[in-house]
């Protein structure tokens, strides 16, 4: 079985940093980021997206998490749009602590009219290439995206008890529950102190604050580790965010002295049977009695 290596990722070169920067320079000078009239509506951009973010109304805790903004911000850019009657703010029926921006009936229009600007703008844009080029140029957006999403997103370990952890596994037990033929019995998954402390970890992925995927390491023997519910929600799902938590809980395990890592998956699994043979795994024989269990991975890890 192979060595392979948890250390660190590559450094980040002055080359790569000056290119994204460039990127975003000519980018947010194309789209008028800078201009006080964006689209050429009377509004800076902060206060459209605002608006376009509300939506269908939402909370301003949700709003400043989404968009990474200063809870003062936020709360100024409200204000401001609620007197252009243009928001309007309620108290949260469920929850009295929260507050909850709505579109009045002008703002939906200005939004509507947003979008129809936007769209033309996007179009213009596009309409100086031919079909190859926006063919291409569409899938390296896709591409970018995916990539930026990726980059953007934590991994962090957190208490093996903590809401998110327990959270990420409830959701997990819920949706292995509806894949598995047999079903999934919650009493199968790891408990709090098994992946906390010396001898274990649980990570938590984060995209924008929400937790999005979740991975636990824990103790088999001496100098072996077990990695177990190494799961991405729906939505994060193809943006290799799986492999990143797997390559976490590698280093998680070679920080706790475990020279291997073991674990299992379910035969419907067959996207995690590959990821595990694509990131170094080899198959062994079964290791352990885990009912959901038909296929059996082994690495080996040096510091």
């Amino acid at each position: 079985m192979g060595t392979v290596s948890a250390g660190r990722a590559d450094h980040v070169s002055a080359d790569d940093v000056r290119a994204l920067r460039r990127f975003n320079r000519y980018f947010t000078r194309r789209i008028g980021v800078l201009d006080d009239h964006y689209l050429g509506q009377d509004r800076p951009l902060g206060e459209a997206r605002l608006l376009f973010e509300i939506g269908d109304g939402t909370s301003l805790r949700d709003l400043r998490v989404r968009l990474g903004l200063d809870a003062g911000y936020v709360s100024r850019l409200v204000k401001t749009l609620q007197a252009q009657g243009l928001v309007r703010v309620r108290v949260h029926s469920g929850d009295s602590r929260l507050r909850v921006a709505e579109l009045t009936d002008d703002g939906r229009a200005e939004v509507a009219e947003q979008n129809r600007r936007a769209d033309g703008f996007a179009e213009r844009l596009l309409g100086g290439l031919d079909a190859a080029q926006r063919g291409r140029l569409t899938a390296a957006v896709a591409v970018t995206e995916r990539l930026l999403r990726l980059a953007g997103i934590t991994v962090e370990v957190v208490d093996g008890a903590s809401r998110d952890a327990r959270a990420c596994l409830a959701a997990y037990a819920a949706d292995i529950d509806a894949r598995f033929p047999e079903g999934f019995d919650p009493a199968a998954l790891v408990r709090p102190a098994e992946v906390s402390g010396r001898t274990g970890a649980f990570v938590v992925a984060y995209e924008e604050g929400r937790p999005v995927g979740c991975g636990a390491l824990r103790r088999l023997a001496a100098g072996v580790g077990e990695i177990r519910h190494v799961w991405v929600r729906p939505q994060g799902r193809r943006l290799g965010l799986a492999r990143r938590m797997l390559v976490e809980l590698e280093r998680q395990a070679v920080a706790r002295g475990y020279g291997t890592v073991r674990l299992d998956t379910h035969a419907v699994l067959t996207e995690a049977q590959a990821m595990y043979r694509s990131c170094g795994y080899t198959e062994i024989p079964r290791y352990d009695d885990n009912v959901y269990a038909a296929h059996w991975f082994e690495k080996r890890l040096h510091a």
